[in-house]
């Protein structure tokens, strides 16, 4: 199911996934991606016993851009739509850049978030003095050349590029996910007009959206960590090196902050993904 809200003169497109009388849940997709879920995460949300909504940020398949916004931004939006579908409370998710968004709406909406999870989360990015080194990023990513480009530099050419070499690679019989280090390639995207969808709505159409959500992320957020009170779970897998350095800080400033770990990667699998979404309907 697809709708649409207003939020003034913008629109903010989302899904719906999921079980109509089950735990609402307003979920955020990563830098770059897009409401269309794929087809293991939708079974895994339905048999989770979820109702979802799956939003696109403003500059994302089809939603109104917001240049400027930060990661706060995204407050009214959920707001707007939590009230068109009738949720008071409700629960949120985010992984990899979703999660400062679902955080954002952790720390600023207390009445009516239930439960934050995160997976893959950054934290706030290091953006002072000279550009990073590899070996200073490879120590603390929160120091890292994106975010410091976002701020002094120009990050739309290496977006582009990277989106070209992604669907370069797609387009000679890819996967539409990367496979983790010693698993097996998932079945040639370029064979499946669903995944192609997928890919060209986040790879090709949505630069705009993946530019503003670096942006946001380089610059304050819009709150404070430490201000978020209700139950937080930041999830990372196991071979994802990067997102657990980030979970330090994170955990380190929201207070009773829960860890969890699966084994993994950067995209968690479908037991992790179910885990998930199972903490999110605890009471």
């Amino acid at each position: 199911m697809e709708g649409s809200v207003r939020v003034d003169e913008r629109v903010v497109f989302y899904n719906m996934y999921g079980t109509e009388d089950g735990v609402p849940v307003i979920s955020f997709g990563g830098s770059p991606s897009t409401r269309w879920k794929r087809p293991d995460a939708v079974a895994g949300i339905v048999e989770s016993g979820v109702w979802m909504a799956q939003t696109d940020r403003p500059g994302y398949g089809g939603s109104t851009r917001l240049p400027g916004r930060t990661v706060a931004s995204v407050v009214p939006d959920v707001v707007a739509l939590a009230d068109a579908l009738g949720w008071e409370r409700f629960t949120v998710s985010g992984g990899s850049g979703g999660g400062p968004h679902a955080l954002a709406c952790a720390a600023l909406l207390p009445d009516r978030v239930t439960r934050c999870a995160v997976t893959g989360s950054i934290a706030p990015p290091i953006v002072d003095g000279p550009e990073p080194t590899e070996e200073e990023e490879a120590a603390d990513p929160r120091r890292n050349r994106t975010s410091w480009l976002a701020v002094h530099g120009d990050l739309r050419p290496g977006l582009e590029e990277t989106a070209q070499t992604i669907m370069n690679l797609v387009g000679e019989g890819g996967p539409e996910i990367p496979p983790d280090p010693g698993t097996e390639p998932g079945p040639p995207a370029r064979e499946d007009p669903a995944a192609m969808a997928r890919l060209t709505a986040t790879f090709v159409t949505s630069h705009d959206g993946w530019l503003d959500d670096l942006v946001a992320f380089a610059n304050p957020w819009g709150f404070d960590l430490g201000d978020i009170h209700i139950p937080v779970s930041l999830w990372h897998g196991s071979a994802d090196e990067r997102s657990g350095k980030y979970a330090d800080h994170l955990a380190a400033a929201i207070p009773h902050a829960e860890r969890k770990y699966y084994i993994g990667g950067h995209i968690p699998p479908a037991n992790a993904y179910r885990e998930q979404l199972h903490w999110l309907t605890l009471s």
